[in-house]
């Protein structure tokens, strides 16, 4: 059974408590300080996980992901969540997501629920990443042509289930790096967003009724 919009709700509501769970190769924390150690600043950025199904209740959640652009600077290429860097003018990370959302795939923000945030997820390339949690009904996708190649959806069951999990490596400068991937169909999911999606995958299966 698909999970209600109760249950979202209460268990998102609560994910910012829980423990910071281990994402690839180490926890946030131990990121944001190693970031400070070589003397990076962590910048703060947010990202929009929505869940999307439709007016249907009976039907399953699924969650909107994009591909990058392959001539993009960060993650070239790579599967992401819409949005970036917080702006001086946005009132909060919520703002950003939703700003970032907008810009990237032409979501209707007054059309979206936003329901919470995970832990933030402190990435390689130094930014502290609020993914921000909301649903909402089907949405017209509009790409904008610079940043987004492609916008696709896979379905929440996917991620929930722990046989389409694996760990991958690879090895740069000597050194061997793991990181969590989930892929689906055609679509190699990993780093940083297979991170944030492991996260979710744990805040939603606990306590499971």
């Amino acid at each position: 059974m698909p999970l209600s919009l109760d249950t979202l709700r209460e268990k998102i509501a609560h994910a910012r408590t829980t423990q910071h769970y281990i994402s690839g190769d180490g926890t946030s924390e131990e990121r944001k300080l190693a970031h400070q150690v070589t003397g990076r600043t962590v910048r703060p950025a947010a990202v929009l996980i929505l869940l999307t199904r439709e007016h249907d209740i009976s039907n399953d959640w699924n969650i909107v992901l994009t591909q990058r652009t392959a001539h993009l600077h960060d993650h070239a290429g790579q599967i992401s969540f819409p949005g970036g860097r917080m702006d001086a003018e946005d009132a909060d990370l919520v703002a950003t997501a939703l700003r970032e959302a907008s810009e990237e795939i032409g979501t209707n923000a007054q059309s979206i629920e936003v329901m919470g945030a995970l832990p933030s997820y402190v990435t390689v390339t130094a930014y502290e990443v609020t993914p921000v949690v909301a649903v909402s009904g089907p949405q017209t996708y509009r790409c904008d042509p610079f940043e987004v190649a492609d916008v696709f959806q896979v379905p929440l069951a996917h991620v929930l289930d722990e046989k389409n999990w694996r760990r991958d490596a690879f090895t740069r400068a000597g050194l061997r790096r793991e990181y969590w991937a989930v892929p689906y169909r055609e679509r190699y999911v990993w780093g940083a967003t297979a991170g944030m999606l492991r996260t979710l995958k744990l805040v939603l299966s606990s306590g499971s009724r």
